[in-house]
């Protein structure tokens, strides 16, 4: 499994919505900046993330971008499967070889559905409000000096 830039940039500005929940819409260039993502590549990913419904779009002068749902609604699964889609194929890409260790071959393919299946359940049960939170957690944490 590998997240691709798309995903994790993806993450990134859906993780920013969240933290603008409620305050409107949130253009595209302020995440771009806040978030480290290329214009261009961002615009793509929120079209994708808007397809996907998870966050809605307004034009103008005061348009920008919001989630759809609050943010304790939408996982961290529906986000990276909005962008990259399944996170480990069902079934592994073979050129139609048929194994002499059969037993070997259902045995690892039982490994992949188990950490397919426990992967997902990790980010079914993360939202964006989550990661809000250990946001919020982490800068109680810090401690200035001056």
């Amino acid at each position: 499994m590998r997240i691709s830039s798309k995903g994790d940039y993806g993450l990134r500005a859906a993780f920013d919505l969240a933290q603008h929940y409620g305050q409107g819409p949130v253009q595209s260039e302020e995440i771009a900046q806040r978030q480290g993502i290329p214009p261009n590549y961002l615009n793509q990913l929120l079209i994708t993330m808007r397809r996907a419904g998870l966050i809605e779009s307004l034009r103008g002068p005061l348009g920008g971008h919001m989630l759809a749902r609050p943010p304790a609604e939408i996982s961290l699964l529906a986000v990276i499967q909005a962008l990259e889609g399944p996170l480990l194929p069902s079934e592994p890409t073979r050129e139609n070889l048929a194994p002499t260790q059969p037993a070997d071959h259902a045995l690892i393919d039982q490994l992949w559905g188990q950490l397919r299946s426990r992967i997902e359940q990790l980010l079914a049960e993360l939202s964006l409000e989550d990661l809000c939170q250990r946001k919020r957690e982490h800068a109680g944490n810090l401690m200035y000096y001056i």
